[in-house]
């Protein structure tokens, strides 16, 4: 089994590399939740969603989330009702979030709810919430604290960031099979996905971090970063914002109690020394995911990394 710590965009682009190498049946995705939220009175769960439409041949792949040739007229409506519209979600995208929140108001757990929507979308690999207790990152702000979505789509990650808080991470309890798939995995890949707000949150539920530090299975770790920005997202300025060097050095150190090895892109080769200095041997390839060739290499890379041939 291997296992898959994911957040969005860049993390479903991942994975639809190592499905091409790795059995479907074999991978597990723990998806962080962390940025799920309630939009006109539905509960959305943009990362999970994210790596569902992308997995079932579904996502808009210009935009990297919702639904391909989606509509827009229920926002429309809602828009010219005075809603604000800041978060777009398309009619098809709609109903994923209408049922999701109608099981959730039966008492049915998200873990349960993503297993039936990962069956009826045809999807091989498993989808594991990272945890079934609500956890909402914050971004703490001159302002106040507000939604992680709305400092990334409302105010397009243009707001000064004094902090970053996992609002219900310390109650928070792992979802069922979480810390079972990291103990059974023969390697944990972490996507390159932001270190702070996807990775990072799922990190801070009790329990995955100290599962990750034991686990038999070598951990390897994408770096998002490239050239010191990352390919899509905010995570270059909430790690200097944090006081984090921005590069894949940053990111090493995110993940040096429990990594074992890091894959950087070949436009910071020379940064390699310096992640091999923190104890992580290091990989350094091309990790920009421009098509699914490279998406694929990627993916073997990474597993060859953790000792593994397909």
């Amino acid at each position: 089994m291997i296992v898959v710590l994911a957040g969005g965009v860049g993390a479903a682009r991942f994975l639809q590399g190592v499905t091409q190498v790795v059995p479907q049946e074999e991978i597990v995705v723990i998806a962080n939740t962390g940025d799920d939220s309630q939009f006109y009175g539905l509960h959305v769960s943009p990362d999970i969603d994210i790596v569902m439409y992308t997995l079932a041949g579904l996502v808009d792949e210009k935009q990297g989330w919702g639904v391909r040739n989606d509509t827009y007229h229920t926002m429309q409506r809602l828009s010219a009702l005075g809603h604000e519209n800041w978060f777009q979600l398309g009619d098809q995208d709609l109903a994923t979030h209408i049922h999701r929140t109608q099981l959730l108001h039966q008492g049915e757990t998200l873990s349960a709810i993503t297993e039936g929507l990962r069956q009826r979308m045809g999807i091989g690999p498993r989808i594991l919430p990272m945890s079934d207790d609500s956890v909402e990152t914050h971004i703490q702000t001159p302002a106040g604290l507000i939604h992680f979505e709305e400092y990334f789509v409302k105010h397009r990650f243009n707001v000064e960031v004094q902090g970053v808080e996992f609002v219900g991470a310390k109650t928070a309890r792992p979802a069922p099979g979480v810390i079972d798939a990291i103990k059974q995995a023969e390697a944990i890949l972490i996507a390159p996905s932001n270190p702070i707000v996807s990775i990072g949150t799922i990190l801070a539920i009790p329990g995955i971090h100290d599962a990750l530090h034991e686990a038999s299975g070598m951990v390897v770790a994408v770096s998002p970063l490239v050239g010191g920005a990352p390919i899509k997202g905010p995570a270059d300025r909430l790690m200097r914002a944090l006081h984090m060097e921005a590069t894949a050095v940053g990111v090493t150190r995110c993940y040096r109690d429990f990594l074992d090895v890091m894959v950087i892109d070949q436009q910071d080769a020379h940064l390699a020394e310096q992640v091999e200095d923190l104890g992580i041997p290091c990989v350094v390839t091309d990790t920009i995911m421009r098509d699914q060739q490279a998406k694929t290499a990627l993916a073997r890379t990474v597993l060859e990394a953790a000792g593994l041939r397909y």
